[in-house]
Order: C-alpha cells, then sequence, then structure tokens
C-alpha cells in the first residue's frame, strides 16, 4: 500500500541510523542481471498503515495490516499464509480516512499485537515454512513498503530490522521487463494481464491475492526471470 499523507541470512542485525535505496533495474527482457537467480518461493507482501487525508499529518506511519503469501515457484500456488492485524502505538486511533481507504476498524487493531510481537511471531512463521532452508525472496509493488514504511517505524522505536527485509523485487520492475510496458499500479497490471480483480483495493491481503495472481501470470505465461530488483544500505 502507498497513500499519500534470498536466500537471506535470518540473523537480526542492528538498523543503521540512515538507510539508502538502491534500485537496480532495466526494462531490457533479455537483461542478463548476475542478480538474476532462481528462487525456491516468493514471499509477497503487503502492508497497510496508518494515514490521513493530508499527507504528513501521521509521523511515523505504522503497520496495522501485515500479510504475507509463500507462493511455490514450479506451480505458482500459494502454500502458506501469514496474516495479522496490528495495534498500532503512536498513533493508537485509526482515522476515518483510514477505515475509508483500507476497510480496517478500530476493533480489528484495537486488541491486536504491537508491531514488535507480531514480527517475533512472522519470523516463527517462516521457520515453520521451513523457508531459511530455502531460496526466497520478498516481492512488493513497489518499493513503500521495505523502502519507507518498515524502515522508518522501525527508527522511531529503536528495532532492529531483520536482514531478509534488506532486499526485495519490485514487481512493477519484473512485469516491464517481460510485458515492455511499465504499470501504473496493481490494477494496471491485472487489466494488462487479463486478470479478475479479488476483494478491494487497499485491503492488504486482497491486494496480496492480486499480486500473487500477477506472479503467477508472470512465471507461468511469460516465463519471467526473477531478480532481486531493490535493496537497503547502509
Amino acid at each position: 500500500m502507498h497513500v499519500a499523507g534470498k536466500r537471506l541470512c535470518h540473523l537480526f542485525i542492528p538498523f543503521p541510523a540512515r538507510t539508502q535505496l538502491r534500485s537496480k533495474s532495466s526494462f531490457n527482457r533479455f537483461d542478463e542481471s548476475p542478480r538474476r537467480h532462481h528462487f525456491d518461493r516468493l514471499l509477497v507482501l503487503d502492508f497497510e498503515a496508518t494515514c490521513d487525508s493530508k499527507r504528513g499529518t501521521i509521523r511515523p506511519q505504522e503497520i496495522i495490516e501485515f500479510p504475507v503469501l509463500n507462493v511455490e515457484t514450479n506451480s505458482f500456488e500459494i502454500v502458506g499464509t501469514f496474516h495479522r492485524y496490528v495495534k498500532p502505538e503512536i498513533h493508537p486511533t485509526l482515522t476515518p480516512f483510514c477505515t475509508s481507504l483500507t476497510g480496517i476498524i478500530q476493533d480489528m487493531v484495537e486488541d491486536e499485537a504491537p508491531l514488535k510481537t507480531v514480527m517475533e511471531d512472522f519470523h516463527k512463521w517462516l521457520l515453520s515454512q521451513d523457508l531459511f532452508n530455502k531460496e526466497f525472496a520478498f516481492v512488493t509493488c513497489g518499493d513503500w513498503d521495505l523502502k519507507e514504511l518498515l524502515p522508518r517505524q522501525f527508527l522511531h522505536t529503536g528495532q532492529v530490522i531483520p536482514a531478509y527485509f534488506k532486499s526485495w523485487i519490485n514487481i512493477k520492475m519484473i512485469f516491464a521487463e517481460s510485458t515492455g510496458v511499465y504499470p501504473r499500479n496493481l490494477s494496471h497490471m491485472l487489466s494488462h494481464a487479463n486478470l479478475v480483480q479479488s476483494g478491494r483495493l487497499h485491503s492488504g491481503i486482497d491486494d496480496c491475492r492480486n499480486i500473487a495472481a500477477v506472479v503467477r501470470f508472470l512465471g507461468l505465461q511469460q516465463n519471467s526471470q526473477w531478480r532481486l530488483t531493490s535493496f537497503l544500505e547502509d
């Protein structure tokens, strides 16, 4: 979600005070990037966050929905789901705009655990899915979730960021390389791929299901080559 307002080590490492994104992308479908390689699993992620109609009025934005789908890369079927709502701590009351946009009402987060606890549960879920014995990478629609939202919230709370969240696949880049069309947003990708939208936009779990449908389209119909497109660096 973006609102105006791997085989990677599973150890937790200190999160630097300042973080920058390096994006390496090419719309050339014949690009032979050295970072291009096989992943056993693609973890589709799409956070929802506190927000208001005026940009910048809620800082930092906090994750309130944390969905991840585990997609197997032979059949491109979903083989596991992590889905939690998260209680915001800095701005605990959701705005009417946030509820209207995401469909998340106050009662859905009021008695939920804070992000620190949900992150611990997510790490346990990764272990339960045996993902640290597989090659995996996160897939997002854009870079906002892992470039801005998560690092800014962690920086504010003093939490450390797991190493596996420091690189990911921006599906827009892979879509552009595979089809020659740079997508404006998720709806554009669904339309171009002749896929029917499931659920509502800005519902994190529904967005994940729609992104997973695009992943399946790219994997089975476009024979896309998956690569890490975006990175957090010191």
